[in-house]
Parts: C-alpha cells; structure tokens; sequence
C-alpha cells in the first residue's frame, strides 16, 4: 500500500502536465527528396489527363449533338 501512495501524486501531476491546454508546435515540412521532381512531373501529367479528358467530352458531346440534328451545345 505505501507504494500507491508514493505513486499517486507523481501520477496526478504527469496527468495534469499531459492534458495541459498547450498546443505543440506544428509538424516542420517534408524535407525535400531527390524525387520531388518526379512527382511534380506525374502531377503535371495528371493535369494535363484531366484538361484532355475534358476536351474530348465536350467534342464527343458536340459530334452526338450533330449526328442527331440537334443544336450544338
């Protein structure tokens, strides 16, 4: 029993330190890696994809709109 009493105050303490109101500092950036290059590239390419795909939806829907008669959106 003496041991849980010598515990508790320390334990009390940690406790009230570790649920303190201070926030921690925020997390530093990614430190840059020899492969930054790389997916700034693949991010460019995705991009490019999507301004492709995006084209040729509006050309699919023009060319449908025109083999059915209708007006051209």
């Amino acid at each position: 029993m003496g041991i849980f009493r010598n515990l508790t105050i320390p334990l009390a303490v940690l406790f009230i330190v570790g649920c303190s109101g201070q926030s921690p500092d925020p997390p530093p950036p990614p430190p840059k890696t020899v492969f930054d290059p790389l997916t700034n590239d693949l991010k460019r390419a995705r991009d490019v994809q999507a301004t492709v795909d995006a084209n040729t939806d509006t050309t699919r829907k023009a060319v449908d709109s025109q083999e059915r008669g209708d007006n051209p959106p």
